[in-house]
């Protein structure tokens, strides 16, 4: 497969009567966008706004972040099997408006979900705000039942970003990036003294609000399957997930996942990259052995000698992460996994709910407990009373004068386990 991002920079964004970029500018069509999304029958009320680096701006509570693009040449347009009809995605050019993110915002069901602060302190906790952000708060009609409320505003995020990614149309970009793998055969003869490495993507797959999806597939439904590195950015794989904001992985950072961009950069120089696993992380013991097996025996099946692993979520998961690991190390293919830490506000507690000796190489993306202060926002996009329901935050953590204290839990990508955040970690 072959894949061309051609990567339009974004460098201001404003509201227009037009839907297009000039000179790095993106004027965004609100009304266009508002009439589209309008279309869907469970949809009351949309509307749009937009936030730009810098702006004491609050948007709150976000559920997902896209990346709007438009596919210019090969098989399937926008999110295939979801938004659009089925297709195989992994090839062809993509116009990608990098640096412009769509956020959507609105209630949803149960938990709510993250925080992002454009400026001070809490922007330097999430990657986004530092993108262009174009705000879209979806009211569903009153009874929809918890499911349909959600794949709603899931949707209408998904459906928003082609809208918005139209504007790439005929635009020249200012990179191109190509992303070329064959298969496991041609790389092996291509580059036989180097390690085959294969990516093991864990997904949460837990049921409503905790889900991720493959080509519209609730991730609940499979079994680990192997999927070609392009695929994914290419947007075959969506964020469902809305509970601790800080390590959900969204639809954007699935659309540029840092495990494959890192692993495809040393691909024919120190490693050969053999492709991702993704692995369901359910919760039944019984559905942990089989996803597990399921997934050893297909990095046995790649011949990898060593796999990255990296988790969605905390808590259960951990002994789905720990389990991988072990059964893997038990076959002489080597480890490296990638996590976040939930050790309490001080950082003394135990990281993990489990642990294993073999886990030798862990990566660690921060501790979600660690509690940050957030001043006062000029303007609030959304409801910031929200933040009393999110993951990491608390009843009385808004204090009268807008300020907030929060647990890391609560800020968008904070703790990201693909590596799609700002923290890094210091060796003392």
């Amino acid at each position: 497969m072959n894949l061309e991002l051609r990567k339009i920079n974004i460098t201001d964004l404003k509201l227009g009567d037009q839907m297009k970029v000039e000179n790095g500018t993106l004027t965004i069509n609100e009304k266009k966008i508002i009439d589209e999304l309008k279309e869907d029958v469970n949809i009351k009320d949309v509307k749009v706004d937009i936030a730009v680096p810098g702006e004491k701006v609050r948007i709150i509570p976000v559920k997902d972040v896209i990346e709007p693009r438009l596919k210019i040449e090969g098989e399937g347009k926008g999110f295939a099997g979801v938004s659009s009809d089925m297709a195989q995605l992994g090839s062809g050019k993509v116009n990608v408006l990098n640096g412009a993110a769509v956020v959507t915002i609105g209630d949803v069901v149960g938990f709510q979900e993250g925080v992002i602060d454009m400026w001070g302190e809490g922007a330097k906790w999430t990657p986004f705000s530092s993108t262009y952000n174009i705000v879209v708060d979806i009211t569903p009609i009153d009874g929809l039942d918890p499911h349909t409320h959600e794949q709603t505003v899931r949707f209408a995020g998904l459906r928003a970003a082609e809208i918005i990614g139209e504007a790439a149309n005929e635009v020249e970009p200012d990179e191109i990036k190509n992303y070329n793998l064959g298969n496991v055969h041609e790389e092996t003869e291509k580059y036989p003294d180097l390690p085959k490495i294969a990516y093991v993507e864990m997904l949460i797959s837990q049921g409503l609000l905790h889900d991720g999806y493959v080509y519209g597939v609730n991730t609940q439904d499979i079994l680990p399957t192997y999927i070609h590195p392009n695929e994914e950015l290419d947007g075959a794989v969506i964020s469902g997930n809305c509970v601790a904001a800080c390590d959900k992985i969204t639809t954007y950072q699935h659309q540029n996942n840092s495990v494959i961009l890192d692993l495809y950069e040393k691909h024919g120089k120190e490693i050969n990259f053999q492709g991702v696993i993704l692995t369901p992380e359910v919760t039944t013991l019984a559905g942990k052995f089989r996803t597990c097996d399921y997934t050893v025996k297909l990095c046995k099946s790649l011949g990898a000698d060593g796999v990255v692993i990296s988790e969605e979520g905390y808590g259960n998961p951990d002994s789905d992460l720990l389990m991988i690991c072990k059964k893997l190390e038990d076959e002489d293919i080597k480890t490296v996994l990638i996590t976040d830490e939930c050790a309490g506000r001080d950082g003394m507690s135990q990281p993990l709910a489990d642990t294993t000796p073999e886990a030798k190489a862990v990566v660690s993306t921060g501790n979600v407990s660690h509690v940050v202060t957030l001043p006062k926002a000029d303007k609030v996009l959304g409801d910031d009373r929200a933040i009393a329901t999110l993951a990491g935050g608390w009843e009385g953590c808004l204090e009268n004068d807008g300020t907030i204290r929060c647990e890391l839990n609560a800020v968008i990508g904070a703790t990201s386990e693909i590596g799609y955040h700002n923290l890094t970690v210091k060796l003392y």
